[in-house]
């Protein structure tokens, strides 16, 4: 990869886009480069406020990716970000925040809270800069949120634990000027993208039935090249220049063929891990809103169970029509005028 420059990554920033690879790769770019982290941070603000809104939450992952896995080389870029991130939460606040996209803001936060990214302090600000509403209202809450955070340390080491052995480590290997790093993505905390609509899940899923490795014609056609393309030592019945000449055609054609079919399968493959990562954040959502549902399901059978009681209840009233007359046939009572009167 080229060294650092700010156009350089101005450019890599508007290339960016939400699949887990471009946000590894750009990280690993940036970690690789952190003696720029203030210039990085810089632009990366700059970009954020002129993103659509679409691509804001796009760079709030790259932002988590990069804190998290440059925590072991320096603590440079996270205390470089949290001078900005309170202005980039009101900034996406004053664009304004999808339900989606305000859910994934604060599963990064707490994230960032479960491993000490960041105090709670810094937390609690982050939450109110990207909605007033999370405002802590009284000091007394605020106490009892410091206790709790006082009491955490205690626990944390057992809760550590637990995590450390359910953890599914997905590692990937970039070239960076020559050196090959390692990045390293938790899958079961890294916050995924927003869910696709079904109509897009459904319209990338039918675009790889015409994929290229499902093009039978052109595998026919590699199938049925001529041993002398791929067998080196069968050069050696080549009996004169006609001859020659004619097995390099038919080389330059195969080529040719391979390398575009080369370049489709890699088209593919990209697309296979985008859907990959689209399939995962729908199932997500689903496995979410399954769960609501379920929540929601219990609260009705209570709101049931409420109103068979109170028809039971009405039910079991006496019929104020056929009370018997208690009065007996006596005088009414007589009113305040006629008291006055007597």
């Amino acid at each position: 990869m080229a060294g650092f420059t700010e156009n350089a990554l101005i450019r890599k920033l508007q290339d960016l886009n939400s699949s887990q690879q471009s946000i590894q790769t750009l990280s690993l770019w940036l970690i690789h480069h952190r003696k720029h982290h203030a210039a990085v941070v810089k632009t990366w603000f700059k970009e954020l406020l002129k993103a659509k809104d679409s691509k804001q939450l796009t760079f709030m992952y790259l932002a988590n990716d990069v804190i998290q896995n440059s925590k072991k080389k320096g603590p440079e870029y996270g205390k470089e970000f949290g001078e900005v991130l309170v202005e980039s939460f009101k900034h996406m606040a004053k664009t304004g925040i999808t339900t989606k996209t305000k859910n994934s803001l604060h599963r990064i936060l707490s994230i960032w809270q479960e491993r000490g990214v960041y105090d709670a302090q810094k937390i609690q600000e982050f939450k109110e800069a990207m909605d007033p509403n999370d405002a802590i209202p009284n000091k007394a809450n605020k106490r009892k949120s410091v206790e709790t955070e006082a009491k955490e340390p205690e626990k944390k080491p057992k809760l550590e634990n637990k995590e450390s052995r359910e953890r599914r480590r997905s590692e990937t290997k970039v070239e960076i000027d020559g050196h090959v790093e390692t990045h390293i993505t938790l899958s079961p905390k890294t916050p995924p993208g927003d869910p696709p609509e079904p109509e897009e899940l459904i319209k990338a899923l039918l675009e790889l039935e015409s994929s290229a490795s499902s093009d039978e014609a052109v595998r026919e056609r590699i199938a049925s090249l001529p041993p002398e393309v791929s067998e080196v030592q069968l050069l050696s019945k080549l009996e004169d220049k006609e001859s020659a000449l004619r097995l390099s055609s038919v080389v330059n054609s195969a080529v040719e063929l391979l390398a575009e079919y080369n370049l489709r399968l890699s088209e593919e493959l990209e697309k296979r891990r985008r859907v990959a990562g689209m399939l995962r954040d729908f199932a997500q959502s689903q496995r979410d809103l399954a769960k609501q549902a379920e929540e929601y399901n219990i609260k009705l059978q209570k709101i049931y169970a409420v109103k068979a009681e109170v028809k039971s209840h009405i039910e079991n009233l006496p019929d104020v029509s056929r009370l018997p007359d208690v009065t007996g046939g006596l005088a009414p009572l007589p009113s305040a005028g006629d008291l006055f009167n007597i």
